[in-house]
């Protein structure tokens, strides 16, 4: 009897072990990211965007993507820092419309 409580016990714990696990995905940020260096690239092609500028946004694009690794490091992306993240890609959405349209 002893041995069955244990192996429910060792089996229930294999089960919800994962519901604990640290979170450290970022699919809408990542998914912005491409769209965004999509929208550089457009940009850089058609001419909308000069060297100066292109380099400009694509540093912002580096400094995100460093941020995002950080914030990944300590093996979970807090709410905190997802909003971080998402206020610095909203800024640099704007400043590539901006770039594009001046």
């Amino acid at each position: 009897m002893k041995s069955s409580n244990l192996v429910a016990i060792v089996l229930a714990t294999l089960l919800v072990t994962p519901a604990f696990a640290q979170n450290t995905n970022t699919p809408n940020i990542d998914k912005r990211e491409a769209q965004q260096q999509k929208r550089i690239a457009n940009g850089a092609s058609s001419g909308a965007l000069t060297g100066k500028e292109t380099l400009n946004l694509e540093k912002r694009e580096a400094k995100i993507e460093n941020d995002k690794q950080a914030a990944k490091a300590d093996g979970k992306v807090t709410h905190a820092e997802r909003v971080k993240l998402q206020k610095e890609e909203n800024r640099t959405s704007k400043k590539i419309y901006e770039k594009k349209h001046n």
